[in-house]
């Protein structure tokens, strides 16, 4: 691999890591300073909404600037707003303190969605020699390799310091991911795309331009709703697995970080698989989205760590792989001028359901069992997938159906 793409790919990797630090730091926190996975599913909730509530206007930017300069500036305003929440929390104390850590976990999000439908928008150009998919799993990867390290460091990281040391930590390696990319910006000579703007488009335009794509074009809104339902159960899985894992079952935070780390290592092992062979039709969405509705099942009905810990390894792993396919079907039907703003919106309706699993277990979560609530947004979410999955067949259908005349 030439030195500039490992330079692309170590970006990726440290901002992963960082990011991985924060979504492993907030819910631990919050459960070890409340002990409440109601209050937990809260934090969550914050979290996850403004992540994903800041992708409409995120996608619009992507349209109207170049992607790469807010790729960076995503990693930057990252290490800003760790700074800014360090400083907050040497200043107050007790709850203050837990909202800020909150506060600072939903600023991050914010910007690491404009950083990563960015990324959406450079992958098919940077390696234009390559198979989407291979690209797309690649990426994934260094995303992986950031979740495999980025539990342990953490877990490692609290044993030594206090949370805001944690923080600081976060902080750091996004101005190093950025660093990372600043080199490969100056080696690469990959031409990226010029971003469309005209000065005379009002802001709602183009949401509108892309609501219009995912109404019309063929199977759209059924695969909005078949990726909710795998978001719900992702949601769900994420917002109670702090509670779960050192609450309900009493493992320690060395045990939950070791959970995520081997569901990271589970998740590079199926990408793995994902980028050397070819799939035909949509084997790929399939087998991804039975993967997570079984291990959703598994989380809610477990009673033993080692049966939860297999139904958590299967949501995200599986969530992984469904990823890949999504966002390679995306990159076919979305025209490309039109691409930043319409996954910009697309990634908003696919990702609703994650703040509202942790909503959900804010109001239904008893103590640190969370399993009713799992059990029930599970079957809700295997209900609405089926549901998509039959729209979009019913599309792709009518669209591919023989026409008389006469």
């Amino acid at each position: 691999m030439r030195a500039e793409h490992l330079s692309f790919y170590l970006s990726l990797l440290l901002s992963r890591l960082a990011d991985q630090i924060l979504l492993f730091l907030v819910p631990l926190v919050v459960y070890q300073q409340t002990q409440s996975a109601a209050w937990t599913g809260v934090a969550f909730f914050v979290e996850t909404l403004a992540r994903f509530a800041a992708c409409p206007v995120c996608g619009v930017l992507c349209d109207r600037r170049p992607a790469l300069g807010l790729l960076r500036a995503s990693q930057t305003l990252r290490a800003v707003a760790c700074v800014v929440g360090l400083l907050a929390a040497w200043t107050f104390s007790g709850h203050i303190a837990l909202g800020v850590l909150v506060l600072v976990g939903a600023a991050c999000g914010v910007f690491t969605t404009q950083g990563l439908i960015a990324r959406e928008v450079m992958l098919p150009h940077i390696f234009p020699e390559a198979r989407l998919e291979k690209v797309i799993a690649h990426a994934q990867i260094a995303d992986q390799l950031g979740m495999v390290a980025g539990p342990l460091l953490a877990a490692a990281a609290l044993a030594l310091l206090p949370w805001q040391g944690v923080l600081a930590c976060s902080g750091v390696l996004f101005l190093v991911a950025d660093g990372f990319l600043l080199w490969w910006q100056r080696a690469s000579t990959a031409v990226l795309p010029t971003p469309r703007f005209n000065p005379l488009e009002r802001w709602w335009q183009p949401m509108g331009t892309a609501l219009a794509h995912i109404w019309t074009l063929p199977g759209f809104r059924g695969m909005v709703v078949v990726t909710a339902a795998v978001n719900l159960v992702l949601g769900v899985t994420l917002a109670t697995a702090a509670a779960m894992v050192t609450g309900l079952l009493q493992q320690s935070t060395a045990a939950y970080a070791t959970l995520q780390t081997g569901a990271a290592l589970a998740t590079v092992v199926v990408l793995a698989l994902v980028a050397h062979l070819h799939w035909r039709g949509h084997s790929m969405g399939l087998l991804s989205f039975a993967g997570v509705l079984v291990g959703g099942i598994l989380t809610a009905i477990g009673s033993s760590y080692a049966v939860y810990a297999l139904g958590f390894l299967l949501v995200i792993s599986f969530d992984k792989m469904f990823s890949v396919y999504i966002r390679a079907w995306r990159q076919r039907i979305i025209p490309p001028a039109d691409f930043g703003k319409t996954s910009g919106m697309v990634i908003l309706l696919n990702n609703l359901t994650q703040p509202l699993a942790g909503l959900a277990v804010g109001l239904g979560a008893q103590g640190a069992d969370a399993s009713g609530v799992i059990g029930v947004l599970s079957s809700i979410a295997a209900l609405a997938g089926l549901a998509g999955l039959w729209m979009v067949r019913t599309a792709t259908a009518s669209t591919t159906a023989p026409t008389t005349s006469g």
